[in-house]
């Protein structure tokens, strides 16, 4: 079983895209080898927002994400060690560091291949559209 922590921008793809963006999610979400993992960063990035908007089938889709999600909760030391290393944004570094941590097999985004992101060592990072 794969070890697979999403960010935020392939959930978002499953619940909100369309077409060829939202298949390619979905099919991710559905695939029964892969176990997920998660973060508080990955929720805090989408529940709020959908919940003040009112989507309620949009927190109910996270919802049951997080629900089987395995997640981490200690981050700090890590993401500010990687943030450094490899050049990335905080969010980024919180999202690789946790991969790392709960020991990720690979870490799935929507960020374009030459960002920073794909500079880590610490976990493999995968472009979702390739």
């Amino acid at each position: 079983m794969r070890r697979t922590f999403l960010d935020s921008g392939v959930l978002l793809s499953a619940i909100r895209s369309a077409g060829q963006d939202r298949e390619q999610a979905l099919q991710l979400l559905e695939d029964p080898d892969c176990l997920f993992l998660t973060s508080p960063f990955v929720h805090l990035e989408l529940v709020p927002k959908a919940q003040f908007h009112k989507k309620r089938l949009e927190v109910r889709f996270y919802e049951e994400y997080f629900r089987v999600a395995e997640w981490c909760r200690d981050l700090e030391r890590v993401a500010r060690r990687e943030a450094v290393k490899s050049g990335l944004s905080a969010m980024d570094a919180l999202h690789v560091a946790a991969a790392y941590l709960v020991q990720a097999d690979e870490l799935v985004t929507t960020g374009r291949p030459e960002k920073p992101l794909f500079r880590t060592m610490l976990v493999k990072v995968k472009y979702l559209f390739s």
